[in-house]
């Protein structure tokens, strides 16, 4: 409560004068915040109606949206937010997206077998769709001690997430199956490389067979070198940070199933992505293909 607040309280059952007096502030100093007040009261319910649209922001994000987001989302709804606004009212009513933590990798050991070059050298980036992809494998904890594997094949110009496929198994038809499924969703990915770490899946007979089958060309990361494969590491770990959202585990096979899946749809069409101008991938991959069409 501030001082004039005070005053205000009391001034029924003490003068002014006194009051203002006491607290060591001017009555003239009262009765100019006293007319202010129905700016004030006009602010507050300002305030309390955009927390209430952001609240809604922030909860059809499945709480994953700082204010960053959450302001650009307000604006496309036909807001003029100002994001730091948005900022101070979402710590005033403790709203808070997700924020992700650095993982610690373990170091590799070199494999045997073919030799494959660095194609990327740390650029994860891509003039156009279809042309360079990303992959990782990743773990999604269960309860009771048990996991299942996620293996996934990123865009690296649209960040969109073309393959991927979920397995109680780490063995090499996991990491096949999803670039076959990203040359399903693709109509076509013969001519892109495909950059991976020096995983035993990645580096197996198996795997270069269904690159070679697919046209796809490989590009591996250097030994122990995560920096080499960042894009996709960070992509796993956005995953798990939002869809386990503080919790250790999931409860079941089956709930990490459906809410893996679930959050890759959202984060294909509906997630806003700061590096792709707060676009979904592909509503920026649509994006891209009309400037290309009226060009």
């Amino acid at each position: 409560m501030s001082r004039f607040q005070f005053v205000d309280e009391y001034r029924h059952e003490f003068s002014v004068k006194r009051l203002c007096e006491t607290l060591g502030v001017s009555r003239q100093g009262y009765y100019q915040w006293q007319g202010r007040a129905p700016a004030r009261a006009a602010k507050a319910a300002s305030d309390a109606a955009a927390t209430s649209r952001i609240k809604a922001a922030h909860e059809a994000s499945r709480g994953v949206y700082g204010s960053p987001r959450i302001t650009v989302e307000l604006r496309s709804a036909g807001e003029a937010v100002n994001r730091k606004r948005v900022a101070r009212l979402m710590r005033r009513a403790r709203i808070e997206g997700v924020r992700l933590r650095k993982r610690r990798s373990a170091p590799a050991s070199e494999p045997a077998g073919q030799v494959v070059p660095d194609r990327l050298g740390r650029d994860f980036t891509a003039p156009e769709s279809n042309r360079r992809y990303v992959g990782d494998i990743t773990y999604l904890p269960l309860e009771g001690g048990s996991f299942l594997y996620l293996a996934t094949v990123l865009d690296l110009h649209s960040r969109r997430l073309a393959g991927w496929a979920i397995a109680d198994h780490q063995r090499a038809d996991l990491v096949e199956t999803a670039p076959r499924r990203a040359h399903f969703v693709r109509g076509s990915i013969s001519g892109a490389i495909f950059h991976a770490d020096h995983g035993t899946q990645y580096v197996s007979a198996q795997f270069a067979q269904a690159c070679k089958d697919l046209g796809v060309l490989q590009s591996r990361a250097a030994v122990g070198s995560s920096a080499d494969n960042a894009l996709a590491e960070s992509f796993n770990a956005t995953l798990k940070r939002e869809v386990l959202q503080g919790r250790r585990t999931f409860v079941s096979a089956l709930e990490a199933r459906f809410q893996v899946e679930s959050w890759i749809g959202d984060y294909n069409t509906t997630r806003r992505h700061s590096s792709l101008g707060y676009a979904s991938p592909i509503d920026y991959e649509h994006q891209r293909a009309n400037l290309a069409r009226a060009a």
